[in-house]
């Protein structure tokens, strides 16, 4: 008998960012990226791409160092989100309820094994366009902002951790991932990981951290619509004076189109172009990258640079980039 699978989750929904220098970093979300602000609160704004159905898809907060704060997912429905927090309860990576935040209703809080920050949930607010933001085509969340970069929707994150395996084994068992493509390297470890909870090729990805520390992050990625906007995006990003640190390139796992740079507060952002891939098959079997074909690099495009294996945020005293 094949599991049953979990489908809890719906998708990715937001993440909160830290900055230490947070008016640059808002102007670089909202001037270069082309995100809109949908509120501000205490330390913190909540920003969207155009076409995101939620309130906010970032939450940007001022702190003394970069990094993660938390991520959070949207599950299918209230019966959802009690099944999860069911499954998690005593299982030593939950935390507990809380009513939510800005936009959203009661949340159940855990942590994977490498203590990053999860958030799930089902109430939300969804975001009506005032007048001057009002689309022309009613099926659309947003006017097309025609600043910047002009990022559509979120599309994924990157996530470092130590210990990859058991990272794979908590999504896939308490929150029901997909495991779609992987790096196994020759000693028979798992090096990285891309998973879904939805028809996309994947949510999130987590790669090893070359440091041994757990918690970090490597990048938020917004969609745009097509390669030649990610060329432009990087004159744009020219024209800002922001650090463009590789791309536009294209990747050979889940063949991605991208462009990574930092943002002013030192976190790593990726626009991408992620195509029409979209995992249909429910019996998907995962594809798996041995250690001698990723050191091949990208599918094309210049040999990948090495702060991305090495630079993640916050930043670990002598040890990054």
């Amino acid at each position: 008998m094949i599991k049953e699978p979990i489908l809890d989750i719906a998708h990715l929904a937001h993440l909160e960012i830290l900055t230490p220098k947070f008016e640059e970093s808002r102007n670089f979300f909202i001037n270069v990226l082309g995100m809109t602000q949908s509120a501000e609160k205490g330390d913190s704004v909540y920003l969207r791409a155009w076409d995101d159905y939620e309130l906010y898809s970032l939450k940007l907060t001022a702190s003394n160092t970069s990094g993660l704060k938390h991520v959070a997912y949207r599950c299918r429905s209230p019966q959802a989100l009690e099944r999860r927090a069911a499954a998690l309860k005593g299982s030593g990576f939950d935390i507990g309820w809380t009513d939510g935040d800005l936009g959203h209703g009661k949340t159940f809080v855990c942590k994977d094994p490498d203590d990053h920050v999860v958030e799930l949930y089902y109430e939300t607010e969804w975001y009506q366009a005032p007048p001057d933001k009002k689309p022309a085509l009613k099926n659309q969340a947003q006017r097309f902002p025609a600043r910047g970069c002009n990022v559509r929707r979120l599309d994924h994150w990157n996530g470092l951790a130590v210990d990859i395996k058991a990272n794979r084994i908590f999504y896939e068992d308490y929150l029901g991932f997909r495991l779609t493509e992987t790096i196994i390297l020759n000693d028979g470890s798992e090096a990285a990981i891309w998973m879904t909870a939805t028809n996309k090729s994947y949510d999130f990805a987590y790669t090893r951290d070359h440091t041994g520390t757990k918690g970090r992050f490597h990048h938020i990625t917004y969609a745009i619509d097509t390669r030649e906007e990610i060329l432009r995006a990087a004159d744009i990003f020219l024209e800002n004076g922001v650090h463009i640190e590789t791309g536009p390139h294209k990747h050979a796992i889940q063949q991605t189109f991208f462009l990574y740079v930092y943002e002013p507060g030192g976190n790593r952002v990726e626009v991408a172009n992620a195509g029409a891939r979209l995992i249909l098959a429910p019996d998907w079997k995962p594809i798996v990258w041995t250690e001698n074909e990723r050191k091949k690099g990208q599918a094309w495009g210049l040999k990948t640079i090495e702060s991305f294996h090495t630079h993640g945020t916050p930043p670990v005293a002598a040890k990054d980039h």
